[in-house]
């Protein structure tokens, strides 16, 4: 062999050396369990915030009841940041309706119904009891337009851990079947605000 191939075997010889070397060095510092790595950040999700029908103190609902056609404006006189679980929460609202076709037949109001059910972001909680306002006259309160109906209820004190109150309203009309006839035609108009609580 001569000597320029010796020196090549020299240098291979090296190179297998060292690599075998490293290879027995075992798991660099920052692979070991307790290493300085620093920690892949885990993304939080934040809460959904709670709907407010009445964030901005009142809203105006058009509901329909067959040939029935109602407008309704709900506001409260005790400001939101006031609606907590233990205060009294008023909730008012005024009506109006018109009817189609418009032969001159009269619409009443039988009756107002209030459900506060209070809930959290899980689920419905166990409702308050039902409030009514039925009518003391007979066929029930003349709210054709220009005629109005206007009434508060009152929703109590809820679980603490409630979150909002989902206010459950339905409303029985009668509409005569001619503008000179004692018979009715009963419609019922059905409408739902939700309410948020503060702490």
């Amino acid at each position: 062999m001569n000597t320029v191939a010796r020196r090549w075997v020299a240098v291979i010889g090296i190179a297998v050396a060292g690599a075998a070397t490293l290879s027995g060095c075992g798991v660099a510092p920052w692979d070991e369990a307790g290493g300085s790595a620093t920690p892949t950040p885990t993304a939080s999700v934040a809460p959904a915030p709670i709907p407010n029908d009445l964030s901005g103190g009142a809203t105006a609902r058009e509901l329909t009841a067959g040939a029935v056609t109602a407008a309704v404006d709900y506001w409260s006189t005790l400001g939101m940041e006031r609606w907590t679980a233990t205060a009294l929460k008023p909730v008012s609202l005024s009506m109006t309706t018109t009817v189609a076709p418009d032969d001159g037949q009269k619409v009443y109001l039988q009756s107002a119904t209030m459900i506060a059910v209070p809930g959290t972001a899980e689920a419905d909680l166990a409702p308050l009891e039902a409030q009514q306002d039925a009518s003391t006259v007979s066929p029930g309160y003349l709210v054709l337009d220009p005629y109005s109906y206007s009434q508060t209820f009152v929703t109590g004190p809820v679980p603490d851990e409630a979150t909002h109150v989902t206010l459950q309203f339905t409303f029985d009309f009668l509409v005569q079947t001619t503008p000179t006839s004692k018979e009715y035609a009963k419609q019922t108009a059905t409408d739902t605000l939700t309410v948020a609580l503060t702490d």
